[in-house]
């Protein structure tokens, strides 16, 4: 791979690398070879969290525990980091096999997701944590109050887990129905079902999270307009 993709990303980043095979590192897919990324993604994502962890702690200093732990899983999940990584343009830089190239992986969420934690990781190595958190602060502020008012909320897997806790009744079932399309494009279908009302919703979404998230939010919609 020429340098000029990683010298670009470094700039978009905001950090140069001492040592280089670190964002190589990164950036490198397990289809390509033993020197993946895997290792600096699980260091990435310890950052990640210990980070926004410490951002909306500082920002949001009257909210409970429970609110804060909605609001940073809504910021570190797959969506979001995925998002960031096409925002740094890391389809261009990425290292894969040709199979996996050729079969899309350079837009797959996931695998996206993986190299966006992983280059926290090789920030964190390459310059400790002050600096890895500078990037994690950089990226993640502006989503904050994007996103924060939406976050702030339950989601329907949560309100629908606690309307029949309440009601004593059996937790929701979820489970994959069906997937449609290639690898990198994947459509889920899944089906959320509640045994007491005898109810149950499909749900699609880009992601099984995102079809659960569907599927649970038309079951409360039955289960709102039955009486009980």
């Amino acid at each position: 791979m020429s340098t000029y993709p990683l010298d670009t990303l470094q700039a978009r980043l905001g950090h140069v690398f001492r040592d280089q095979s670190l964002l190589l590192r990164a950036v490198s897919h397990r289809s390509h070879g033993a020197d993946h990324n895997e290792r600096l993604e699980f260091l990435g994502d310890a950052v990640l969290n210990m980070t926004v962890s410490d951002l909306l702690f500082d920002q949001f200093d009257d909210s409970p525990e429970g609110d804060l732990t909605r609001v940073r899983a809504h910021l570190v999940r797959q969506d979001m980091l995925h998002r960031l990584a096409l925002s740094l343009q890391l389809p261009a830089v990425l290292r894969l096999s040709d199979g996996e190239a050729r079969a899309g992986g350079a837009q797959r969420p996931s695998i996206l997701a993986d190299a966006m934690e992983a280059v926290i990781g090789a920030v964190y190595r390459d310059a400790g944590y002050e600096a890895a958190q500078a990037l994690v602060r950089r990226l993640f502020e502006p989503l904050v109050s994007e996103t924060v008012t939406q976050a702030w909320a339950k989601d329907a897997k949560t309100q629908l887990q606690e309307w029949l806790q309440a009601r004593r009744q059996s937790v929701p079932e979820y489970r994959i129905e069906t997937t449609r399309g290639r690898a990198h494009d994947q459509t889920f279908v899944v089906v959320c079902s509640v045994a007491g009302p005898g109810i149950e919703a499909r749900g699609e979404g880009r992601s099984r999270r995102a079809a659960e998230q569907e599927a649970a939010r038309l079951v409360l919609e039955q289960l709102s307009s039955t009486p009980e």
